[in-house]
């Protein structure tokens, strides 16, 4: 059983916590709700954008991605490898 000691601090922790994360959601939605105020305020027909990242050049930065990590870790596993792992 655990002691009353220990259920106060895991109330008052997970109270804590509670609390915490719904300050940081507001203060962010109250952020996030300022960035959009101004943005309509400054031009309302700049809503639609186009993306910053194309697909194409994102199926490339996978690919190099894959290609540095293949290159970085394949001695390694071709060690591990020949000693059985």
């Amino acid at each position: 059983m655990i002691s009353i000691l220990a259920q106060e601090r895991l109330l008052g922790a997970s109270l804590g916590s509670v609390f915490a994360a719904a300050v940081v959601y507001e203060q962010r939605n109250s952020i996030y709700n300022s960035f959009s105020e101004r943005q309509s305020l400054i031009s309302p027909q700049s809503q639609v954008r186009e993306p910053i990242v194309k697909k194409k050049t994102h199926l490339d930065l996978g690919h190099l991605w894959n290609k540095a990590v293949d290159q970085t870790l394949g001695p390694v596993i071709e060690s591990l490898s020949s000693r059985g792992w």
